[in-house]
């Protein structure tokens, strides 16, 4: 597949990101105005959209990492959810906010907001850079969001195809 001839348009710069990131930084701040807050990024496509993010939260925070997939190198969900890297922190009686990319049909996040629920932690909150609901196909909703998007695949800015392309400083996608 020739992915550069499939790539099509900005669908959202590198600044209309930062912003949105300063945005939900300051709620993210006034929310948990005198707490910590320990932020749960997914590997590996959260990672920029994280750094983003919290380089605009005031309130004291700590980080950690989990590693969960169902999609292998293709564009489609296989539905079939696997926690490749669990987390290091301890999350019981902690305000909890998971860091994700993209919300698709739902699946990933629902398997891992049900495993970090199950942990007990004070408050559990989600937060993506992208929701996609025309995809859904599980019960979740994040608290702070991005943008909402069509039904595209997207790519750039931590987002991938076949691990490709997480690099591009901006968000585009691939046409059909």
């Amino acid at each position: 597949m020739d992915v550069e001839k499939r790539q099509k348009k900005v669908l959202l710069t590198g600044e209309q990101i930062a912003r949105r990131a300063a945005e939900l930084g300051t709620q993210i701040s006034e929310d948990f105005k005198g707490e910590t807050v320990c932020l749960v990024g997914t590997l590996r496509g959260a990672v920029m959209w994280m750094a983003e993010l919290m380089k605009n939260i005031t309130c004291d925070t700590v980080i950690d990492f989990v590693m969960a997939s169902s999609y292998g190198s293709g564009t489609e969900s296989s539905g079939n959810v696997k926690i490749k890297k669990d987390l290091d922190t301890d999350i019981a009686g902690k305000n909890v906010i998971i860091i994700e990319d993209i919300i698709d049909t739902g699946n990933t996040l629902a398997a891992l907001r049900d495993l970090f629920a199950s942990r007990r932690p004070r408050s559990l909150k989600i937060c993506t850079l992208l929701d996609k609901p025309s995809r859904r196909t599980a019960a979740v909703k994040a608290d702070y969001v991005g943008f909402e998007i069509e039904n595209l695949f997207v790519i750039g800015y931590g987002l991938d195809y076949d691990q490709k392309y997480r690099n591009l400083p901006y968000v585009s996608y691939l046409e059909d």
